[in-house]
């Protein structure tokens, strides 16, 4: 190796020595879903990034969806997957498979994967020691889509004293033997306001919240909860969006430090918000 590559390298790891010192010991909640839980590739970067993240001290709790392998799974079957509003309709038929899919196949391949890196993991979903409790969602019909009333986060903070990367399937209990399918963003959020975590980020499939949805160029860096009502009533904040940026406005009204939305198209995107001073994404402050 030549001595202005070493060069290089020292300084890329003096550069991540302030933010190692600052995340060491404090806990973030990151949600993983988008391309990079498809392509086999980003994700074996993910799992390196949360590996690495654990390694120097920084207690990693990963929540996850699963949406195109139970929709996979439902065409399997021969059943159609359908969307209200861009929420997955969910019957008690198709809850079994929600449940089967993300706690007996998507939640155990990560835990293997991040084994497999070298990390400990711990799968859990919400049913586990009654972590997540949900109530039926109002909003619209959805079936057993719940809306989360209430987070214990007993058994995630004791995989995390004990060493463990806590991976968290998004299911929770309604009471009486129902199961509710729960929205892994708000999931992810709500675990994040239970640990008071001091970062909670978002995976998604775009770089950010942009100034012009067309113009990736247009990237908005950092975003004040104050501006939110006006970047929405612009239009700035539209669509799909508008959930995610709520999940990220109610995490830091409630005691998360940062939240951000970050593109998980993006080689090793955690590692470039977690310990860089780039940052990746949006950051909501």
């Amino acid at each position: 190796m030549c001595q202005q590559n070493a060069l290089d390298k020292a300084a890329i790891l003096m550069q991540a020595l302030p933010y190692i010192k600052k995340y060491y010991g404090k806990t973030i909640v990151i949600k993983y879903g988008g391309n990079a839980m498809v392509s086999e590739e980003l994700k074996e970067m993910v799992m390196n990034d949360l590996v690495l993240l654990s390694f120097v001290g920084i207690h990693v709790v990963l929540v996850h969806g699963g949406g195109p392998e139970i929709n996979d799974m439902l065409k399997k079957t021969g059943k159609e997957s359908r969307f209200v509003n861009g929420l997955r309709y969910t019957d008690e038929e198709t809850m079994e498979i929600v449940q089967m899919v993300l706690t007996g196949k998507v939640n155990k391949d990560l835990v293997g994967l991040l084994h497999h890196h070298g990390g400990r993991a711990l799968g859990l979903c919400g049913l586990d020691g009654g972590m997540i409790k949900a109530e039926k969602y109002s909003k619209d019909d959805l079936g057993l889509v719940g809306e989360i009333t209430m987070v214990d986060s007993t058994l995630i903070n004791d995989a995390i004293s004990t060493g463990y990367i806590p991976v968290i399937a998004t299911i929770a209990s309604g009471g009486e033997d129902i199961v509710y399918n729960i929205n892994a963003d708000t999931a992810a959020a709500r675990i994040a306001i239970a640990l008071g975590a001091a970062k909670l980020i978002l995976m998604t499939d775009i770089r950010g919240i942009m100034r012009d949805i067309n113009d990736e160029n247009s990237l908005i860096p950092e975003v004040r909860l104050s501006e939110v009502p006006r970047m929405k009533s612009s239009g700035i904040i539209s669509g799909g969006m508008i959930p995610k940026v709520d999940c990220c406005v109610e995490a830091v009204r409630r005691g998360v430090e940062h939240a951000n939305i970050i593109d998980g198209r993006i080689p090793h995107s955690i590692l470039i918000e977690m310990l860089s001073d780039d940052g990746s994404g949006t950051l909501f402050k």
